[in-house]
């Protein structure tokens, strides 16, 4: 059965879809980079997301490790040019936030056409300016 170590916090969800299709995980999102070195050696997978740092270091001591996964955009924590050397296939999710960004832009969207960054700093400066802010 192959095996995959969860390094990051990640969704309980993650660990659900891994077991779902036979395979082992082990969530230890707290682990140090000497502690991960020691550990890795007996895993297929690795995933983290931007709390792992995934060195050479780490990669020299994953015997078996075919893939890592980066639950989120870039792969800037993980030495792509190691794990290739060695074999390893390094992914991510570019569009796993793509939602949460859009919802973010249209938020930043609103509060500008309402004015609320303005309005926030005449309230910190202790001024209210009702009438220039709400449109009275």
């Amino acid at each position: 059965m192959p095996k995959v170590l969860i390094s990051d916090a990640l969704s309980p969800r993650a660990a659900e879809i891994f077991a779902a299709r036979g395979i082992e995980v082990h969530l230890l999102p707290d682990l140090s980079a000497e502690e991960l070195k020691a550990r890795i050696g007996g895993y297929d997978g690795l995933a983290v997301r931007s709390a792992t740092k995934v060195t050479g270091g780490i990669i020299s001591h994953a015997e078996r490790l075919k893939v890592i996964g980066r639950a989120g955009i870039g792969v800037d924590n993980i030495d792509v040019a190691a794990a290739t050397q060695r074999g390893i296939v390094v992914m991510n999710t570019p569009y796993g936030n793509s939602i949460t960004a859009a919802e973010h832009t249209i938020a930043m969207l609103f509060a500008l056409c309402r004015q609320i960054p303005a309005a926030d700093r005449s309230t910190q400066a202790g001024r209210w300016e009702k009438s220039r802010f709400m449109g009275l």
